[in-house]
């Protein structure tokens, strides 16, 4: 756990840096354009689609009587829109998850390895191929979580909660691999990934609760619907910020683990994996 909260500690002081300030700015960027886009092309036929879906099955009269049990009668005039939103939500984490893996997960693992690593070897076990089919994969199952615990929503400590143990898989999952795709052999990865998936896990865990935050920002009702296009700005901006500590979090305990894996005979550990 000191080597966790050791790799926090410099990761806390270079999101400060200017170069990771500016390296946000890039996936944010991006993420802005390509939603602008989606959401002036995409959101009224969708708002559209759900409306017409929620006519045909009665949905109007099943959502109004489950959020009136509930307490939460105002919502049942914007309940299409919030569905929106929701459904909306994991798509704009993909793309800001994508974006940071193509446009600063390089310079941050260039960053931390050349300041403070330079011994390490590179053997260049990931590569971009690797780690698209990684996120990809992974978030499929985090979608796919993400609309099972949809109905928590009604009860926020508990999405908090699931929110977070689902970020916390998804980016111990990539941030991992990210971290080590240019200095780990593939063998020395599954080694790591075998013999510290506590800390790792505890690190995704941590990062997720935070990871989980933006999402509270679709929890205001009426309000949200309103201002849902500034709301999806500040969410991206958010998320791309934690994805970048979380990306120098693991980059500096990965890197970090895998000198002392070499350094302690990684070979032989790497091999035992392997089998």
């Amino acid at each position: 756990m000191r080597a966790v909260l050791n790799a926090y500690g410099r990761a806390l002081l270079s999101q400060l840096h200017g170069r990771m300030i500016l390296l946000s700015l890039i996936p944010f960027a991006l993420s802005v354009a390509l939603w602008a886009a989606l959401l002036w092309l995409g959101l009224q036929p969708l708002v559209d689609a759900l409306h017409g879906f929620f006519v045909e099955h009665d949905g109007f009269r099943l959502s109004g009587g489950v959020l009136g049990a509930l307490g939460l009668g105002m919502l049942k005039t914007v309940i299409v829109p919030l569905i929106a939103m929701f459904l909306l939500l994991p798509l704009m984490i993909l793309t800001a998850l994508l974006f940071i893996g193509v446009a600063a997960m390089p310079a941050v693992g260039r960053h931390v390895g050349g300041r403070h690593f330079p011994q390490l070897e590179k053997k260049r076990g990931g590569s971009f191929a690797g780690s698209l089919k990684t996120s990809c994969g992974a978030f499929l199952v985090f979608v796919l979580g993400w609309f099972v615990t949809l109905p928590l929503y009604v009860f926020p400590p508990l999405a908090l909660l699931a929110q977070a143990l689902l970020w916390g898989w998804l980016t111990c999952r990539v941030m991992a691999y990210d971290a080590l795709a240019d200095y780990a052999s593939e063998d020395e990865r599954r080694a790591l990934m075998r013999t510290r998936r506590w800390p790792l896990l505890a690190i995704g865990l941590v990062s997720g609760a935070a990871g989980s935050l933006p999402g509270l920002l679709w929890m205001g009702g009426a309000m949200s619907v309103v201002f849902f296009p500034f709301l999806a700005m500040l969410a991206i901006w958010l998320y791309v910020l934690i994805f970048i500590f979380t990306g120098l979090w693991f980059a500096y305990f990965c890197l970090a683990a895998l000198g002392a894996l070499r350094g302690a005979g990684g070979a032989g550990e790497a091999a035992a994996a392997e089998a």
